[in-house]
């Protein structure tokens, strides 16, 4: 009796210390994961790839495969995104979407506790453009953009380095 108690003890002491190491080694590559994502967001170059848009009040539509993106850059945001919702003045033409580039004012980029978050305003001959980019330490990214003419736009994708 007093044998397989202590058979008993000494097996779960092996799993548990087995599990330990197990998840210690996991560890490290989302570590990595994490240090190249904030290396990429400090260095304020990056691009943002749009896979999802959740215009307000609409269902979400796919975007994956569409080239939708923002180029992020301390001396230029150049954005090619679509728009699906409410304008609120309207420009003469054809509708392009959410396609503007300027120089950004207060460009900032913070770690917070789960993931980073990056802001910025942009002002082209047309409009003013506020940015709000979160990131997870995956590099998975939320986009809103919100101006003075239209209703504020949600785009779901990932962070990647700049294309050259």
């Amino acid at each position: 009796m007093k044998r397989t108690i202590f058979l008993m003890t000494l097996l779960l002491c092996f799993v548990l210390g087995n599990a330990q190491n197990t998840s210690s080694t996991s560890q490290v590559a989302p570590d990595a994961e994490q240090s190249a994502i904030e290396t990429l967001l400090t260095s304020k170059n990056f691009e943002f790839v749009a896979n999802t848009v959740l215009p307000l009040g609409q269902p979400p539509k796919n975007l994956v495969g569409s080239d939708y993106s923002v180029t992020f850059s301390p001396e230029m945001i150049v954005s090619n995104m679509p728009y699906y919702g409410r304008a609120y003045r309207t420009l003469m033409g054809r509708d392009k979407g959410m396609r503007f580039k300027g120089a950004p004012e207060n460009f900032t980029v913070a770690a917070e506790d789960n993931n980073y978050k990056a802001h910025a305003t942009v002002e082209d001959e047309n409009d003013s453009y506020s940015i709000l980019l979160t990131v997870e330490h995956s590099g998975i990214a939320t986009l809103t953009i919100s101006s003075n003419g239209r209703e504020s736009i949600e785009y779901h994708g990932e962070v990647v380095s700049v294309k050259n």
